[in-house]
């Protein structure tokens, strides 16, 4: 940019002297003198002009639309029966707001109306976001070393609840108020023992067609196989109570 406002500047100068050079009389060079002055202001807003302009950044590719297809649970942290009709499979990250007002508002009901009676399992995968939340990663690692020991929904409960209190120290401190070993809960930490597991589930969530934070998964779960989904439905987002339960319902029935 500075290089092409110097060359046509230069090309100005240049113009100025041939034209003085040739001008007869001080009143000419006196008005070529004032035609280049303009122009150079000219040039110095085109300048002003072109420094101001945002170049926009290369579009990102699109997610790939989610499309109904089978997903394997794994070895994610499950609640409820393991043949449960229907699955539901969430995708969260511990700092997001929007996260943890799922949990406190939807949950409860999904839990006890559905999970309890057996009708539901409700399958949890991590997907931190580090560039919004930097606690996140910690949180969904402090989640699944404490489900080393069998306390991985206390954790997760835990996390939510105190989600503006997420560095390491709290993370240490919570094991300790769940009863589980702290020194081997604080070599899974902080040896970051999961970061290909949460790794994965953040390329599933994106191979799914899956944005953002919350977004939900339901399906029916094959009678033969508990481990495999067909997961016919994406919820992108905290939605309301109502939104979950005709999702469900409506797999319910037809597995009648």
């Amino acid at each position: 940019m500075k290089t092409i406002f110097k060359t046509l500047t230069v090309v100005c100068l240049l113009l100025f002297s041939i034209t003085a050079w040739s001008a007869s009389t001080k009143e000419e060079i006196k008005a070529l003198s004032a035609q280049v002055e303009a122009m150079q202001k000219d040039l110095a807003e085109i300048k002003t002009l072109i420094k101001d302009i945002k170049v926009a950044p290369a579009p990102r590719a699109a997610a790939p639309a989610f499309r109904e297809q089978v997903v394997s649970i794994g070895n994610a942290p499950v609640k409820g029966k393991a043949n449960a009709t229907v699955t539901l499979m969430e995708f969260s990250d511990y700092q997001c707001p929007f996260c943890a007002r799922h949990y406190r508002e939807v949950m409860p009901t999904l839990i006890s109306e559905y999970v309890d009676t057996g009708k539901l399992k409700f399958v949890m995968r991590e997907k931190p976001i580090p560039s919004l939340h930097r606690n996140a990663m910690d949180a969904s690692m402090a989640a699944l070393c404490a489900g080393d020991q069998g306390k991985y929904w206390e954790m997760h409960n835990l996390l939510f609840d105190n989600q503006r209190e997420l560095e390491v120290d709290n993370l240490k401190a919570f094991a300790g108020t769940i009863g589980i070993n702290t020194s081997q809960f604080n070599e899974c930490l902080d040896g970051k023992k999961y970061n290909k597991q949460i790794s994965e589930d953040i390329r599933l969530s994106e191979k799914l067609g899956m944005s953002g934070t919350p977004g939900f998964l339901v399906g029916l779960t094959d009678k033969n196989d508990p481990d495999k989904v067909l997961m016919s439905e994406y919820i992108k987002g905290a939605k309301s109570l109502v939104s979950f339960k005709a999702a469900i319902d409506e797999l319910l029935e037809s597995a009648e």
